[in-house]
């Protein structure tokens, strides 16, 4: 809608749409309303201060009227030129600008962690700081939500950087300075890694229990082998398409880190080309036209882990394995960084520590030449 001068059966009569939207004054400068998605209506003034764009609330549209709002929204601005203190006017809601950022951030985020990142926004986030004035939230306030998960660590590990999130674009819509925010240098809590990995020999009977699974469970044995023979993760084998087998190689449409290729070996070529190709996917449901359930995996591995004697081993541990045995084998931390498919190298950092035996291993080799004993 062209900007315009507002009038009262104007505002009474916007609709909310999807996203948030502004409708300006064309008579006030910097002066409209806001319509939000749910229904609410706040009236605004946008000033240039230092450069800086600062967005005021003047009002919520339901209590005070256009005439009233547009007065006040003056009195800021005379206020502004003469230098005076400024106006007191109603503070931003923190929830106000959280259903903004939600809105015009989701795109930044896959499905699945848009849906998790809300999950812990409405259960860790929204208790502690909802009715505060964005505008208002310290790091000190932040220390002290952080204190108050103590009790769930891992919720608040997960839940800080969505609260950043939302901090930082209020400094980009113009809630906040641009500069101002709160978490940033925020320590994390320090949880013990529950990284775990195969040994040769735990390698050498997983296999050996895998073989009678390839007559009896052929799809589940070959997507264990899979994951274990490329590091991939779960859902990147579980929603494979023979579309995305090609020239050698996986070419994944998506995965957590966006479309990659999965360099094959020759013997996870082998295991594909024997698998039957009765529909677009790999490893297809037999009862729905759909790839085989989570769950079905699950309860396969349940089974075969437990046969092999490594029941604490997880099947995101095979994903390990193969960054262990790559470590080991004397690959980069760059190389194996593409191999798994992770775009920060920080990432693939932190599986240095898995081959700390091999390490070990090259360093009393050492010592005989050191020593002077050869």
């Amino acid at each position: 809608m062209a900007n315009s001068r507002l009038t009262q059966h104007q505002v009474d009569n916007l609709k909310p749409g999807k996203t948030t939207r502004n409708i300006r004054d064309r008579e006030l400068k910097g002066f409209g309303v806001r319509i939000l998605p749910s229904g609410g209506k706040r009236y605004f003034l946008q000033l240039q201060t230092g450069g800086q764009r600062v967005w005021h609330a003047i009002g919520d549209a339901g209590d005070i009227a256009l005439e009233c709002a547009r007065s006040k929204a003056r009195s800021l601005l005379a206020s502004r030129q003469r230098g005076d203190d400024p106006v007191v006017v109603e503070p931003v809601p923190f929830e106000t600008v959280a259903e903004e950022v939600f809105l015009r951030y989701r795109r930044h985020w896959k499905p699945g962690t848009l849906a998790v990142n809300l999950s812990y926004y409405r259960n860790q986030i929204l208790p502690w700081f909802e009715g505060r004035a964005i505008a208002d939230i310290t790091r000190s306030d932040v220390r002290q939500w952080f204190a108050s998960l103590h009790a769930v660590p891992v919720a608040a590990d997960r839940s800080a950087p969505v609260l950043s999130v939302i901090l930082r674009q209020a400094e980009v819509y113009g809630y906040r300075p641009e500069g101002s925010n709160p978490c940033v240098g925020i320590r994390r809590n320090r949880r013990r890694g529950r990284e775990r990995f195969l040994n040769p020999d735990e390698i050498r009977r997983l296999s050996t229990v895998l073989d009678p699974h390839h007559d009896s469970h052929p799809l589940q044995a070959s997507m264990v082998r899979l994951l274990l023979l490329t590091g991939c993760r779960r859902s990147e084998i579980l929603t494979l398409k023979w579309s995305d087998y090609r020239e050698g190689k996986l070419c994944l449409r998506d995965s957590k880190t966006g479309p990659r290729t999965v360099w094959l070996s020759s013997l996870a070529r082998r295991i594909l080309d024997g698998l039957p190709r009765s529909g677009p996917w790999v490893f297809p449901s037999p009862r729905r036209d759909s790839h085989l359930s989570q769950q079905t995996l699950h309860d396969f591995w349940q089974r075969v882990r437990s046969e092999a004697g490594i029941e604490d081993v997880r099947l995101h541990d095979l994903r390990h394995t193969y960054a262990s045995v790559a470590l080991a084998h004397g690959e980069t931390i760059p190389t194996i960084g593409r191999l798994l498919g992770h775009n920060d190298p920080a990432t693939t950092l932190k599986y240095t520590h898995l081959a700390d035996a091999t390490v070990h291993e090259a360093a009393e080799a050492l010592v005989p030449v050191l020593a002077g004993e050869d």
